[in-house]
């Protein structure tokens, strides 16, 4: 639990920009508010900070008064920084990667990749990828399928997706052997507000997806 913001800090966060939460203050004031999980610092220069889930709910209620307790909860980008990584298909599964507590760590990175689309849109939306998915492609597209509960392939090939990175700018690709399954990995995907197509393999006759971010 954090304390309540101080009432220099409540200014702060009422002066924040009501589509994206963007904070302006000074280092020790976005500081503060970082610790007590009422704001989170972008992970891509300029570096920006933005208001947590927390941080809007007082914005919203016009402040609290001093010693009411608010849950930290700073988004982050999924594996900026810290441990977790969306499975991309054939590396081995580490002992965590499977079960329950895999599918609530999967969950709570893509809910916080959402809530990072929210506050970094301009117009707050959800809808489409943001910057750090544009700069973590396969990353980004790993996440939105391993969230879906779609099952990355293992180690030795076989059913399962597998998320790759192409030449081409801003796209990966996508293989799954099962033919219904890919078409449900394109399905995921453009939920997640993803462009894609489904191509052939010259050589292999493999079918597989090719996926990019979509802008609008």
């Amino acid at each position: 639990m954090a304390l309540s913001p101080t009432a220099a800090q409540r200014r702060v966060i009422a002066a924040a920009d009501p589509a994206t939460g963007r904070l302006k203050g000074t280092d020790a004031q976005l500081a503060a508010l970082v610790k007590r999980g009422l704001a989170f610092r972008h992970p891509r220069p300029p570096h920006d900070h933005f208001l947590t889930p927390a941080g809007h709910r007082i914005r919203e209620a016009g402040g609290e008064p001093d010693g009411v307790a608010v849950a930290p909860e700073p988004p982050a980008a999924p594996d900026a920084g810290g441990v977790f990584a969306a499975r991309v298909g054939g590396e081995e599964a580490a002992p965590g990667d499977t079960g329950p507590a895999r599918l609530r760590e999967v969950r709570g990175a893509w809910q916080g990749l959402l809530e990072l689309r929210r506050m970094t849109h301009p117009d707050g939306s959800t809808d489409r990828p943001c910057a750090w998915e544009r700069t973590h492609l396969v990353r980004a597209a790993a996440l939105a399928l391993e969230a879906a509960g779609h099952r990355p392939a293992g180690p030795e090939g076989g059913d399962g997706y597998r998320v790759r990175a192409t030449p081409q700018p801003e796209a990966v690709a996508v293989y799954e052997p099962d033919g219904t399954a890919l078409r449900g990995c394109a399905a995921t995907l453009e939920r997640a507000g993803w462009h894609v197509g489904e191509h052939t393999e010259p050589r292999t006759r493999a079918r597989y997806l090719l996926a990019s971010p979509r802008k609008v």
